[in-house]
């Protein structure tokens, strides 16, 4: 529990008209501007020299951290103090990681399926955080470090971990909610360790069921999946899921703006232009690579926001679009001349087309489509 400034004025001297009330001996006005500021870290409790017990200990209390955070060569997991994403964020994305054994028959094609394995997410390569090699005795393990980042079983089990056995899917959950209470709300240094849920390996393993398991558990509140199979559609599904859950909610998701071309994109190319808002850019992206011709996809810089927010917060402006188109020189890169703008922007053609001309360009703005997955019909109407 997080101490607010109004819980810690409560205790202090103003709060209860006692002795001692806004003495300034704090080095602040008043009480309530001395909880305010210790409440934000500003100062320390001992500044006030009559702060009761009871308010020192409920802040030792509030300072304890709720769960340690490890790190692994680099890999950082654990270091999570909420329960919810929306109450701040997530810190550390639970790592996947993959338990090989160096005597299975299928060591060596697996560890290459491991180390080779990686996705590309919001323009940035993703691959599995950690292979944990059992039975590893002999092995040359430096040789195979170049590849990814490997622990020891032996290693792995020295770790300040809590490791759970996934053998029941219901016991698992409330097992990692317990902990993670415990850890929070109550902040008990015995359950401050990050917690691995542990998968057993099978015969003939049933990836869904694993995957929908992990996915849960990626929510609520593994720190860290270990898998004894693998199977590179159950680690990218995770893996977006993982995504996901771990951005903060307190800021945008963004990608580059600049331009971006597809297709092997050349002088004929069609233009199409949006702002920097990454779920808006990945679904036209992704229309764009279908197309199977030759395109440039414009990013307008606009703090990640989506195209008619970035306008209502005049961050999507005429003037901004001529700019970039001057600043990135498309002219002279392409013969093409028309410039496709998002349908939600209809109202902006004639401003943007006035824009453009005042800057001496001669791009002619074209109305598109609204939703993404209609941009292929819609290019087969330009008719050319």
């Amino acid at each position: 529990m997080e101490l607010s400034g109004l819980k810690i004025f409560k205790y202090l001297p103003a709060a209860k008209k006692a002795q001692n009330s806004n003495c300034k001996k704090c080095g602040c006005p008043t009480c309530m501007a001395f909880a305010l500021k210790l409440a934000k870290g500003g100062t320390s409790a001992e500044a006030c020299p009559f702060m009761p017990e009871d308010l020192k200990k409920l802040i030792e209390h509030s300072n304890k951290i709720p769960q340690k955070t490890i790190e692994i060569e680099g890999l950082k997991t654990g270091g999570e103090n909420v329960l919810f994403r929306h109450e701040k964020t997530f810190v550390n994305p639970s790592a996947i990681c993959i338990l090989l054994d160096c005597t299975d028959e299928n060591f060596e094609e697996n560890f290459k399926r491991a180390a080779d394995f990686e996705i590309n997410i919001l323009n940035r390569t993703k691959k599995l955080d950690l292979v944990i090699l059992k039975n590893s005795a002999g092995v040359n393990t430096g040789k195979l470090r170049a590849g990814a980042r490997i622990l020891t079983y032996e290693e792995f089990e020295k770790l300040p971990l809590e490791i759970i056995e996934d053998r029941d899917f219901n016991k698992t959950a409330q097992t990692l909610k317990f902990i993670r209470e415990k850890a929070v709300k109550e902040k008990e240094e015995n359950y401050s360790n990050p917690v691995c849920v542990k998968f057993s390996h099978s015969a003939s393993p049933d990836f869904k069921d694993i995957t929908a398991r992990a996915a849960f558990y990626i929510c609520k509140y593994a720190n860290m999946l270990l898998f004894a199979d693998i199977d590179e559609g159950m680690i990218t599904s995770l893996m977006l899921l993982r995504e996901n859950i771990f951005t903060d909610p307190r800021k945008p998701l963004k990608v580059e703006p600049k331009i971006y071309g597809f297709n092997g994109e050349d002088e004929n190319a069609l233009i199409f232009l949006t702002t920097n808002f990454a779920l808006t850019f990945f679904a036209v992206a992704s229309e764009l690579e279908k197309l199977n011709r030759p395109s440039y996809l414009i990013v307008t810089p606009a703090d990640g926001m989506s195209v008619l927010t970035a306008w209502s917060a005049e961050k999507f402006t005429a003037q901004m679009v001529a700019k970039t188109l001057k600043n990135y020189d498309l002219a002279s890169k392409v013969k093409t001349r028309k410039i496709i703008i998002p349908g939600l922007l209809a109202h902006m053609k004639n401003e943007l087309q006035s824009e453009i001309k005042n800057a001496g360009l001669d791009f002619e703005i074209v109305t598109g489509t609204i939703d993404a997955c209609d941009i292929a019909e819609f290019v087969k109407g330009l008719g050319y």
